[in-house]
């Protein structure tokens, strides 16, 4: 990519920073210098509104967009308002996947509100209102994102029982090394919302990057013109990226806005 990106997608955990760490000096001296070039700079992850809001507030943006819970909230992060939150009912997708996991713990989001779950999973970002519920309680409205974490087994296990499994009206992703899914509204993605978000702000298709790490950031990199996949990202993002960069830990999403910013 030679000309100066106008719209760029960067995914959080593995991109911008290490799970649990914040962003570094480095990233986010470049990610301010691409605002203040005039480049749309739109985080977009699996995080949560709330959790989303904190890595903004780190990198010192305060105005713009940001795609959270992987595409399915796009917000204001000038007044952490949503302007758009796509929606489906959960309650089938809870019945297929108790029948499937007993143990599974199951959990909703409730946007810019907190999380209904039905038991404690570790590493959860504990943001806002956290309620322990019964899985009849996790429909009690539309939802954005339904998450299942399977203290039973092991990820490869989840993953092949899931193979020949139809979430109905959602689709699903996985993580990258515990048994963790999260189901959306069925075509919702990062690609999907990102192209809603280029059509809405009128910028070539020619002119969008994506850098990612994930499963949840394979359909983005698909879609930018130019994609970077960071150099710890799972084999499937590195497969349809146009080049693989160096990690997280190396500040790979620097060593690429480095090349404009």
């Amino acid at each position: 990519m030679d000309a100066r990106p106008e719209l760029i997608a960067l995914d959080v955990d593995g991109t911008l920073l290490e799970t649990g760490s914040r962003a570094t000096p480095r990233v986010r001296a470049v990610v301010r210098a691409a605002v203040e070039a005039g480049a749309h700079v739109v985080v977009t992850t699996g995080r949560t509104l709330l959790s989303t809001k904190l890595v903004l507030e780190e990198l010192g943006l305060a105005e713009g967009n940001a795609l959270c819970s992987n595409g399915a909230v796009h917000v204001d992060i000038s007044t952490w308002q949503p302007r758009a939150v796509h929606t489906f009912d959960p309650v089938p997708s809870v019945g297929v996947l108790r029948a499937l996991f007993p143990d599974m713990v199951l959990s909703v989001e409730k946007v810019g509100v907190g999380t209904w779950a039905t038991g404690y999973y570790p590493g959860s970002f504990r943001l806002g209102e956290f309620r322990f519920v019964e899985d009849s309680d996790l429909g009690a409205e539309p939802t954005t994102r339904l998450n299942g974490w399977w203290p039973g087994g092991s990820l490869a296990e989840m993953v092949e029982l899931m193979a020949a499994v139809q979430l109905p009206g959602a689709g699903w992703v996985h993580g990258e090394h515990e048994p963790w899914l999260v189901a959306s509204k069925h075509g919702v993605s990062k690609g999907w919302a990102l192209e809603r978000l280029r059509a809405e702000l009128g910028v070539p298709h020619a002119a969008t990057l994506a850098v990612g790490d994930g499963y949840n950031d394979v359909e983005m990199l698909s879609w930018a013109a130019h994609s970077v996949a960071m150099g710890n990202a799972v084999d499937p993002a590195k497969a349809v990226a146009d080049e693989v960069v160096a990690d997280v830990t190396a500040d790979g999403v620097a060593e690429v806005l480095e090349r404009w910013f």
